[in-house]
């Protein structure tokens, strides 16, 4: 039987920078081939690794003031600090997002590097089975290349994130272990997804992107559109899926800007004989134009419309309702919201309260960034901290 002090689920984001704070006497196992594969593909392969403009009000959770701990703790620029330290040469884009100016894979090598400093030792094709708590220890039984190896430990921290993108592996395993010990689980759904539509009715506008501001339930995201085979993507869509719930409209203004409306009057006094869609095709992807002219009714020429009439139209392009039927689910989703109530467990420590040892991390916890960087944070803040509190109560 291995005896160790803590055993890791998950090497991914969180459960790396867990096992690189725990202290002596750490095992993690991941029933993948590699560490770090979430980390490997994110940011189009650069690893959209924070954002400068972390607060915790960039995340969804039942209790809004759950995160601060964790993130106050270990913000931003203690990881911005750790990533230079490893010359990794890095960039920002919009709205504060920090990629790496080379590969994702510099990130997963500086975990694995922390974590070899640690002295952690990592497991990969390693799946865990008949877990349970004896009073003082876990106990487990670990399976790597088809040999069983019993083990017991001191502290269990489940970092196996949620249910999206399944095609990589991703389980509701951190649920299950939730439910054997009573930890309340916030039922998960798809985060940060496309939203699709029964009836394909954007199918003709597939590939087209603009500009737009997204409002569901209350809450607007002003960035890019994007029209697919099956609905709605692109960045504001992406945000707003995390405020959407099936039934829920949408609405969105295509003309964010909000001067288009001057733009047309002038077009009426120089260039009078010119179509109306002519003219807002100038300041309009020109496929999208001519997929809403009957909708809106844009016919004619730019001079047989008044005023009013251009104030009209420009009032219904900055309120286009719409139903999505559904998302695309945890197949394309980059998070899963909800999961683990953050009522049981410690903002400090990410302990359960109920269980002394047991720890949830990441994305497995109630706790969902926007897109942009914030759900790395979050996994190498909550990481830290039950890192933290771990190699503190082993001194």
């Amino acid at each position: 039987m291995m005896h160790i002090q803590t055993l890791i689920l998950g090497a991914g984001a969180a459960g790396m920078m867990a096992a690189a704070h725990s202290g002596p006497g750490v095992v993690i196992i991941d029933h993948a081939k590699a560490a770090g594969e979430k980390i490997r593909i994110s940011g189009g392969g650069r690893c959209n690794f924070t954002n400068i403009g972390t607060t915790p009000a960039q995340f969804i959770s039942q209790n809004r003031h759950f995160a601060k701990s964790a993130l106050k703790r270990y913000t931003q620029w203690d990881f911005i600090n750790l990533v230079s330290d490893y010359k990794i040469a890095w960039h920002e884009k919009t709205l504060g997002q920090l990629f790496c100016d080379d590969t994702a894979k510099d990130v997963v090598a500086m975990l694995r590097a922390e974590m070899d400093k640690a002295g952690a030792q990592l497991m990969l094709n390693t799946s865990i089975s008949d877990i349970a708590h004896d009073g003082t220890h876990f106990i487990a039984t670990l399976t790597r290349d088809g040999t069983e190896t019993a083990v017991t430990a001191t502290n269990l921290i489940v970092a196996t994130g949620g249910k999206s993108i399944p095609k990589m592996g991703a389980t509701g395993l951190a649920y299950q272990i939730a439910a054997q010990f009573d930890v309340d689980v916030i039922t998960p759904r798809p985060g940060l997804v496309p939203l699709t539509f029964s009836d394909d009715r954007f199918k003709l506008l597939a590939g087209v992107a603009t500009p737009s501001n997204v409002t569901t339930n209350d809450t607007t995201f002003s960035e890019a559109l994007l029209f697919t085979h099956r609905g709605l993507s692109g960045p504001a869509i992406l945000q707003a899926s995390s405020y959407w719930t099936e039934g829920d409209a949408i609405t969105v203004n295509l003309i964010p800007t909000a001067d288009l409306y001057d733009k047309l009057r002038s077009a009426r006094t120089t260039s009078p004989k010119k179509a109306l869609t002519t003219i807002m095709s100038q300041h309009l992807p020109a496929r999208l134009i001519d997929y809403i002219k009957d909708e809106f009714a844009l016919h004619g020429n730019i001079a047989d419309h008044s005023d009013v009439r251009l104030q009209a139209i420009c009032a219904d392009l900055a309120s286009w309702d719409l139903l999505p039927s559904g998302s695309e689910g945890y197949r394309t989703a980059e998070v899963t919201l909800g999961g683990v109530n953050t009522d049981a467990l410690s903002s400090k420590t990410m302990g359960v309260k109920s269980v002394p040892g047991l720890y949830f991390i990441g994305e497995a916890v109630d706790v969902t960034g926007w897109l942009g960087g914030y759900n790395f944070q979050w996994a190498w803040s909550s990481g830290w901290a039950a890192g933290q509190a771990i190699k503190a109560a082993h001194k």
